[in-house]
């Protein structure tokens, strides 16, 4: 648990063949690729600079790699060459991971609408407006100054990212709802009203939508009729606001749902019945990675603390990696036998999923040129140097401090033998 003010500040985004085409690789999240990856490093393939921060994950679809910025704009990226296909601006920043069906890209923007964009010419085919975006907002957030003043969470890194099956998309919004849209024309299904900001996104299986909110709620959501099957409640904190709200992703294997959650618990419920079968408790640091799941374990990691956990599917430990305390958002990808991570360190790891241990690791220019500053001789971060007081506005820089690293808050995704993720640093690398 982030125990004082100072400790809140410091520590606290359908896969086709070998396509990525979708958030977590499938409408379940699982975060699995049939992909061979690269089990060994070989090179940078190519960067492709966009002078801006990258926040959500990238999709790639027949040969193009599509990413949100915020610069406001949707980009399309040639997978072989790394070169500029085309660019879609919006209103406001993208952080949203974009999903890729049937020639049509998906994806949200903080100016409040959903897009739908042509995938070969980056031409507007629709878009629907929502209530709106927002963070989610508390009073006295984190600890912070002034205690009564109401707060934009600046930890609220992403959009929901939309999940598209049998011609329906769905998504999350910052005016509470959860969305069900016509693909072909986004036209309103129906929306679900939850009791706060819904920026998870959601996962689709059997029929069923699952997706967390702000509320401290996680809920089951019938697909065809947007109505609610059963909700399940985690944790409240009603002083700093640090240890509630559900921003991990959920992913669904085998009739069991699993999700983070900032109450600092890893839960496994029930698909059905939404009764939980267990809660894997990480001592205060939150969870907003999402879990992939495979061959009978789910992998997650914690933010705070900076750990990758192998947990079979009774909640036992495997293994654990330790990432020296940096903070990871990061959501695992996994092709083969190797499990790919970003982390605010701005390293990409690749983890051997038998022994829990480091195969390879990738430095990003952010991390190059800013991290020796911002990295203890110990290799822990040096938070200190960030983050000077507990007044709000002190936080929400030194967060932005933080991300000079060319911090990896997005999920990899693996396309053939081929890792590609986006960075704070304002690149999307590809390697191999």
């Amino acid at each position: 648990m982030l125990k004082s003010a100072v400790a809140v500040l410091l520590f606290s985004t359908i896969a086709v063949a070998q396509d990525a085409a979708m958030f977590r690789g499938n409408p379940e999240h699982t975060g699995v690729y049939n992909a061979a990856g690269a089990p060994q490093f070989h090179s940078l393939k190519w960067k492709f600079e966009t002078k801006a921060q990258l926040h959500s994950s990238p999709a790639v679809a027949n040969g193009v790699v599509y990413v949100g910025s915020t610069s406001r704009n949707l980009l399309a990226v040639d997978l072989e060459t790394g070169k500029l296909k085309w660019k879609f601006e919006t209103g406001a920043r993208i952080v949203s991971s974009p999903a890729v069906v049937d020639g049509v890209v998906y994806v949200a923007s903080y100016d409040g609408n959903f897009y739908a964009v042509d995938a070969v010419t980056g031409k507007e085919k629709w878009k629907f407006k929502t209530g709106g975006e927002k963070r989610f907002a508390a009073p006295h957030l984190h600890g912070s100054t002034p205690v009564t003043e109401t707060m934009p969470d600046p930890f609220d890194s992403y959009l929901s990212s939309p999940v598209v099956v049998a011609g329906v998309v769905y998504f999350g919004s910052g005016d509470t709802n959860v969305y069900a849209l016509n693909a072909a024309d986004g036209s309103l299904k129906w929306k679900f009203k939850t009791g706060d900001v819904v920026h998870a996104s959601p996962a689709l299986a059997d029929g069923t939508l699952y997706v967390g909110s702000w509320d401290s709620y996680f809920y089951a959501i019938d697909a065809a009729t947007g109505k609610e099957k059963w909700k399940l409640k985690t944790g409240e904190d009603h002083d700093i606001y640090n240890q509630v709200g559900i921003q991990s992703s959920a992913a669904v294997a085998d009739g069991v749902v699993y999700f983070g959650c900032r109450d600092s618990n890893f839960y496994a419920v029930d698909a059905k019945t939404g009764e939980k079968k267990w809660a894997f408790n990480n001592k205060g640091s939150w969870v907003i990675s999402s879990p992939a799941v495979k061959d009978g374990r789910v992998y997650f990691a914690t933010s705070d603390t900076g750990l990758v956990y192998a947990l079979d599917l009774n909640g036992k430990e495997v293994w654990h990696f330790d990432g020296k305390h940096w903070v990871v958002f990061s959501s695992p990808a996994i092709a083969g036998n190797t499990l790919y991570l970003g982390s605010h360190a701005g390293k990409l790891r690749a983890i051997d999923l038998t022994s829990g241990k480091l195969a390879w690791e990738f430095e990003t220019d952010g991390s190059k040129a800013n991290g020796a500053g911002l990295t203890k001789p110990d290799g822990t971060p040096n938070y200190e140097a960030a983050f000077h007081t507990n007044f709000y506005d002190d936080m929400v820089a030194g967060v932005q401090i933080m991300l000079k690293t060319g911090a990896i808050l997005g999920s990899p995704v693996v396309s053939g033998d081929t890792v590609i993720f986006a960075s704070s640093d304002g690149n999307v690398y590809a390697v191999r």
